[in-house]
């Protein structure tokens, strides 16, 4: 027999995360760094498809802000910076790749996936964080 918890957990600890996690591009933000392990705006940028510079910009801002990311900058010409997760943020993503796996297997899936522009798709990978 399974023992379930009991343990009570106050919800109000769940509004900030919620609202960072609510917004449309974070929970991809979050899995695209954790795919390449340290990456570079223009790379993000790229990968995910129909953000807009300023809006991926905000997200990282905010993910930085909530100790979800890390950002390095490098005294190079030209400018670098580079992004990773934190022990936090792989903690973070380890949590939401079953919900955006789960998600792509939902019935509605097949038939908008016959109409899904194949640059919305990015990539997902269960096992690898770095």
């Amino acid at each position: 027999m399974n023992e379930q918890s009991n343990e009570e957990v106050c919800m109000c600890a769940l509004d900030g995360t919620m609202d960072l996690l609510g917004k449309k591009w974070a929970l991809f933000t979050i899995n695209a760094i954790g795919n390449h392990g340290s990456v570079r705006f223009k790379d993000l940028y790229s990968e995910l498809h129909r953000i807009s510079p300023s809006t991926l910009s905000s997200i990282l801002h905010q993910l930085e802000s909530r100790g979800v990311v890390s950002r390095e900058s490098f005294a190079e010409i030209p400018p670098r910076v580079e992004y990773r997760l934190t022990q936090n943020g792989i903690e973070l993503r380890q949590a939401i790749l079953p919900l955006l796996a789960w998600a792509s297997r939902q019935d509605d899936y097949a038939r908008q996936a016959e109409k899904c522009d194949p640059r919305q798709y990015v990539k997902v990978t269960l096992s690898r964080d770095r």
